[in-house]
């Protein structure tokens, strides 16, 4: 298994990137929204629509398949196609996946996307949890996952002492970074007086703790690195592609600690496969679908330890330079993808961290769903 996961290392690329714009309502199909993404993810790269031999996508009764996006194109047959069912916790396992049939010769080229109307017509918080254990969830209040990542949070603080300004750091600095990305629905700058006058959500969590439900698409093109060497971009290598679960904090076979998400788990793997650590990751995009959800991952992605998540913010290395999905926007997971190839290539204008040359990018870490996934992206020297 090691010399597998190692031999795929650095083996295929991310070539181009694609977004809709972001809205609260884009007055447009799913179909239309995932279509415009590929093919802007595809200009970026300098490929055509015929140049795609695999696509691949992740929903959760949400969006459009590829067996329709794909025809709307007029993409030949595919020779790989991924229809993944999930939402935010296989984000990443989608282009991971999309890599390997790459590096094993089954496609060329794959584009990935993910299109949602999450503002204007599919909104997650409409509909209780689905599968067995909603049965045992939402009789105590946890119907969504805002009340799973709120009582998480609770332990932390008050097992370790985190703060409501700790929370609101994140919020804060994340917004400074919204101001200078165009393309983000929230440019308005705030400060921690603005973040403690929010209005509750769930304790401990205020409104300014929580993402913003999108209209939107994002796409991304994964082929070879010795192809992508070729194209019209500077090649983002995948260096490690991490996907796995964890115990179900409510039904799972061991007792589990709120405190600690299936990242930590999968993290070893995940730096294992690049050969590289915490220390030289240059950048992150940590999947904040809550400020939460970033804290912990700081500690269970190793750039901390347990519980000290809330004062390394002082001193953290970069992340969520795009403003996150608390800012930019919330596309599931492939605009932290697309952000950490705009880092790599130098391509992020007043957002730039100087000299980025390896980024984390990480999905929902494992509430809710007990799984998570994570990619390690590095640029091509």
């Amino acid at each position: 298994m090691a010399k597998r996961l190692l031999a795929f290392s650095d083996r295929t690329a991310l070539a181009g990137i694609g977004y809709t714009d972001f809205s609260k309502n884009s007055g447009v199909s799913t179909l239309t929204l995932a279509c415009r993404a590929i093919l802007a993810a595809l200009d970026d790269a300098g490929l055509g629509v015929d140049d795609v031999d695999g696509i691949a996508t992740h929903r959760v009764g949400d969006s459009v398949p590829p067996s329709t996006v794909g025809p709307a194109l007029g993409m030949g047959a595919p020779t790989w196609y991924l229809d993944q069912f999930g939402g935010g916790s296989v984000s990443h396992s989608v282009v991971g996946q999309a890599a390997l049939a790459v590096a094993a010769g089954l496609a060329e080229t794959v584009v990935c996307y993910r299109a949602i109307n999450a503002r204007s017509e599919f909104r997650m918080g409409t509909a209780a949890s689905p599968g067995m254990e909603a049965q045992y969830q939402v009789p105590y209040g946890l119907a969504q996952p805002l009340q799973h990542f709120a009582m998480a949070a609770r332990m932390h603080m008050i097992r370790y002492g985190t703060t409501a300004e700790h929370l609101g750091r994140i919020a804060v600095r994340q917004r400074a970074h919204a101001v200078k990305n165009p393309r983000a629905l929230m440019r308005v700058p705030i400060t921690l007086d603005d973040y403690l006058a929010s209005r509750w959500i769930a304790e401990p969590f205020r409104l300014l703790d929580c993402c913003l439900e999108t209209d939107g698409a994002c796409a991304v093109v994964v082929t070879s690195a010795e192809r992508a060497r070729s194209l019209r971009r500077t090649p983002v290598l995948i260096s490690a592609a991490a996907w796995g679960g964890g115990d179900s904090f409510l039904s799972g076979a061991s007792p589990a600690d709120p405190t600690v998400t299936a990242a930590a788990e999968l993290a070893p793997r995940l730096y294992g496969q690049a050969g590289l650590g915490p220390s030289d990751i240059s950048v992150a995009m940590l999947y904040d679908c809550f400020t939460y959800s970033v804290l912990v991952q700081l500690e269970d992605y190793g750039f901390c330890a347990k519980g000290e998540g809330g004062d390394y913010l002082e001193e953290s290395l970069p992340f969520n330079t795009h403003g996150g999905f608390l800012s930019e926007g919330y596309v599931h997971g492939l605009n932290h993808v697309a952000e950490a190839v705009s880092q790599l290539r130098w391509e992020a204008g007043d957002r730039q961290v100087p000299g980025a040359s390896a980024a984390l990018s990480t999905s929902q870490p494992g509430y809710v769903l007990p799984a998570t996934s994570a990619l390690i992206l590095r640029r091509d020297s």
